[in-house]
This record gives C-alpha cells, sequence and structure tokens, in this order.
C-alpha cells in the first residue's frame, strides 16, 4: 500500500464502498450513502455507510441538505397535518418549551414547516411526512491500512466496545491486504468475531484498487439495550479490576442513530474540501479507481488533510487571473473543485 497515509486509504475506502457496497452479498446492491469522521461524543468514526429506503431518502432530501439536529427532528417528525398549537401537537421534550419555540422559528426560516399565529398561540403543521424509516441499516467502518500488533490491540479494544453498544447494525475493519493479497491471521486473533474485515489490495497501483471478504461481521441488536463500557483492566498482573460498564436503552440509540444519519446526509465523505485548500495554486484532483482524490503539486505526491492547511509552507493562492474570465467555471480552479464535489455530494443524497 503506497498511498503514504490514512487520509489517502480513508478516501479509496469511502469511494469504493460507495461503488461496491455490499461485499458478500452475491451482488446484491442496496441504496446507501457514505461519510466519514462521525459518531458519538465518546466515539468516532472513520466511516460510516447508511443503508436507506430509496423511495425514502428522496422523501427526507425534501428537506433540504443540511442537517436536521435533534431540536428541528423533534419538530418535523411530530408536526401535524393540519394547523395546531405546536404544545397539544408536540410531545413533551423532556426540556423547557422555550427551546422548542426557538427550533419551530428555525424551521419555519428554513421552511421545513409551516407556522402562524393565533393570538399569542404558534400554531403550526407539516409541508412534508418526514420519513421515519429512510435509514435502514447503519455500517460503521475502522479503516487502519498499516496493521500491526499494536494498531490490532487498539482496535481491539475499539471494536469491542463497538459490538458491546450496539448502534451500528455492523461494525467492519478495512485494512490493505499483504503481499499475499489477505491479512496475517495472528493480528486478527483478539479481533471480536461480530466484526468483519475487508482486506483492500493495490498491487496494481494505487488507482486499481480491490477488496475481499476476510470475515464477514455478525448483525448487532441495534434495537435493543446496549452496554457502554465504561473502564476496562489493562490484563496486566498488576490490573485485577472489573470491567465497568453501564446500559444504554434502546431509544437513546434509535435518536442518536438518526442523529448521525442528519450528519452523513448533509457531509457526506468528500466535505475533505472543505477543511483543506483547494483556492492552492498547487491543489490538484486526481481520478483514482472509484474517485476523485487530493494531490499537491509542490510536494508532488498526495497530501493529508492536515498537511493542506494555510499553514502549509508551500501554501499559495491561486492567481487572480484565474479568477476572471469564467476561468473555466466562474471563480477560478479552486471553486470549480468545490463544485465538482458539491454536486457529486448532492447527486448522492437526491438518490443517484
Amino acid at each position: 500500500m503506497s498511498v503514504g497515509h490514512e487520509f489517502g486509504f480513508e478516501l479509496r475506502v469511502c469511494a469504493w464502498v460507495e461503488q461496491c457496497w455490499r461485499p458478500g452479498s452475491d451482488g446484491d446492491d442496496v441504496s446507501r450513502l457514505v461519510a466519514r469522521q462521525l459518531g458519538t461524543k465518546r466515539r468516532r468514526w472513520d466511516t460510516v455507510v447508511l443503508e436507506v429506503d430509496p423511495a425514502g431518502l428522496r422523501q427526507r432530501a425534501k428537506f433540504g441538505a443540511q442537517r436536521l439536529d435533534s431540536d428541528l427532528l423533534h419538530v418535523v417528525r411530530h408536526a401535524p397535518p393540519e394547523w395546531a398549537f405546536y404544545r397539544d401537537a408536540l410531545p413533551h421534550p423532556g426540556y423547557p418549551w422555550r427551546y422548542v419555540r426557538e427550533a419551530i422559528h428555525r424551521a419555519s426560516d428554513r421552511g421545513i414547516v409551516e407556522t402562524r399565529r393565533d393570538g399569542n398561540r404558534i400554531e403550526l403543521r407539516r409541508r412534508w411526512e418526514y420519513p421515519a424509516d429512510w435509514v435502514q441499516r447503519v455500517v460503521a467502518i475502522e479503516n487502519k491500512p498499516d496493521l500491526d500488533a499494536s494498531a490490532a490491540d487498539a482496535l481491539a479494544d475499539q471494536l469491542q466496545r463497538d459490538v458491546a453498544l450496539g448502534l451500528a447494525d455492523e461494525v467492519w475493519l478495512a485494512t490493505a491486504a499483504d503481499e499475499e493479497g489477505g491479512v496475517e491471521r495472528a493480528l486478527l486473533a483478539e479481533l471480536p468475531v461480530e466484526a468483519g474485515i475487508l482486506a483492500f489490495d493495490s498491487s496494481g497501483g494505487n488507482d486499481e484498487w480491490t477488496a475481499s471478504v476476510e470475515w464477514l461481521p455478525r448483525t448487532l441488536a441495534a434495537d435493543a439495550t446496549g452496554t457502554r463500557i465504561t473502564d476496562r483492566p489493562s490484563g496486566s498482573a498488576f490490573d485485577q479490576s472489573a470491567a465497568e460498564f453501564e446500559y444504554v436503552d434502546a431509544d437513546w440509540k434509535t435518536e442518536k442513530r438518526l442523529e448521525i444519519a442528519e450528519r452523513a446526509f448533509e457531509r457526506g465523505w468528500r466535505s475533505y474540501v472543505d477543511t483543506m485548500r483547494p483556492d492552492c495554486r498547487h491543489f490538484r484532483l486526481t481520478r483514482a479507481d472509484h474517485g476523485y482524490v487530493p494531490v499537491c503539486a509542490a510536494k508532488q505526491r498526495e497530501q493529508s488533510a492536515a498537511e493542506c492547511s494555510g499553514s502549509c509552507p508551500e501554501y499559495e493562492p491561486e492567481p487572480p487571473a484565474w479568477r476572471q474570465r469564467g476561468w473555466p467555471i466562474e471563480g477560478g480552479p479552486g471553486s470549480a473543485i468545490r463544485d465538482v464535489l458539491a454536486e457529486r455530494r448532492q447527486r448522492q443524497r437526491d438518490g443517484g
């Protein structure tokens, strides 16, 4: 694997998943959305795959490209089909009603609910029904191209926590294949059997990727109570303490999965360009096997997201002449790159 950093590997995994999911399914195709670097306050997944209902995805797209946070979800999911006083229409949220009123105003400003006043009373009605089951499954993938013993040990702990919590329907490890096209079995001995393993082979070059399923995952009980491991012994002779854990109810998991799905819908995996500098004269996109990846002409290699920032010593803004005379789309090459990736992101939101 000559990508050189986990960021480049991660982008290729996301692009492969977008085109080839789901592995081990005998060619069955499922509608999906792919995003990266999402999760909860305690756990962030490298790649998130949403398996979605196509009709539900199109219905969700009516609410716009921006995500719906937990307050907005409370409003749009319970907004009535006919005019009603908001306190009669919405269930009590468990926090003060003034925050609900703020969310209603935000939803009205975005045009996703309708509001009117009846004296001092705020009434609302929905514009569209929010599709409660547009997300069918949530799949989490941990990316580790260079899997050695220490990395496998750390991943085993992370994946065991994912399996115990059951927030995702499946968890996978994606890694680079060895010279024989597989993964060293000794490195996988400590991984939980519930986690799937994908091995990516680039022996034909970085632009020719294939993936093989080394181990199929077990479906987790995402709709049941989960277990959050808060602390566990190190396993050494000097640490014989018991593991500490807490139960997480199914309702919390349902709400959190939907919030993650909303963020994935907004961001997608191509949002990396939002934190990089495509307005640098050295920034390029090059076509890989399953999608575009960023390349730095000054470094003459792929760059990571951390490298490509305003503090990069090679950074040079685009010359003003590039942004004039409509090159080739108004705004210069940097704007053209943003437009290309934004168009592909929107195509996925629309189910294309």
